[in-house]
């Protein structure tokens, strides 16, 4: 069995994966003070429900914690990175710089293989 020395996809972390939650830990992680739900919601273009359905996935993992203040005027969420939660998130993001260095790395090796054997070099850009 490998480790994660050796194999860095096993340390990703699937809570952090997902797009959707990809993206509001993304936003988390530039406000130290946390984020409003509805700057939130704006900010990951997500339903009321799809952004409940994932700060809950990320509460349950005890990655984040919402604060409900009331006051004048509506209730106001505010989500905000535990301390904890902040350090897996950087530590999901160095593993993921990581395999994305081992897939650049792999891509060079295969175009300059290729270019070596007189076949075409590199990645062709998508056609708009």
């Amino acid at each position: 069995m490998s480790t994660s020395a050796d194999n860095p996809f096993a340390a990703l972390q699937r809570v952090f994966h997902e797009p959707n939650r990809l993206a509001i830990a993304s936003a988390l992680a530039a406000a130290v003070d946390g984020v409003t739900f509805s700057e939130l919601k704006e900010q990951c273009d997500l339903t009321d429900g799809n952004l409940n359905r994932h700060l809950k996935a990320l509460e349950d993992e005890n990655l984040i914690a919402q604060r409900r203040e009331t006051g004048s005027g509506r209730p106001r969420t505010t989500v905000s990175f535990t301390p904890s939660g902040r350090k897996r998130f950087v530590k999901y993001l160095e593993t993921l710089e990581e395999v994305l260095a081992h897939a650049a790395a792999a891509v060079g090796a295969d175009n300059a293989a290729r270019k070596a054997a007189g076949g075409a070099a590199g990645l062709r850009p998508a056609r708009a």
